[in-house]
């Protein structure tokens, strides 16, 4: 009998490595987009952004509920890698 390997049907789960940064430290900083995931929020009934970017060749991860990145990054998902600035605007964050 001949068995399946695990490496042949599983699918490669990525994991986003990087310093944690709190998202207010590189407002208005241009930033390099690498990768993102979106997953349900552990404090409320909402989504979370886990993204993840390099500035000078770091890598940093940030954790937001931003609905309006959330929106964008689905939207432009294709482009990544991208550079961006993220700005606040009123109570809210957006990439530009």
């Amino acid at each position: 009998m001949q068995y399946k390997r695990f490496s042949d049907f599983a699918k490669k789960e990525s994991f986003l490595d990087g310093d944690k940064i709190n998202i207010n430290k590189i407002l208005n900083e241009e930033i390099l987009i690498t990768d993102y995931k979106i997953k349900n929020s552990k404090y409320n009934n909402s989504k979370c952004l886990k993204l993840q970017f390099e500035i000078k060749n770091i890598k940093y991860i940030i954790f937001t509920g931003s609905n309006v990145l959330i929106d964008q990054i689905k939207k432009y998902k294709e482009e990544i890698p991208f550079l961006t600035v993220i700005k606040k605007i009123n109570k809210y964050y957006t990439f530009t």
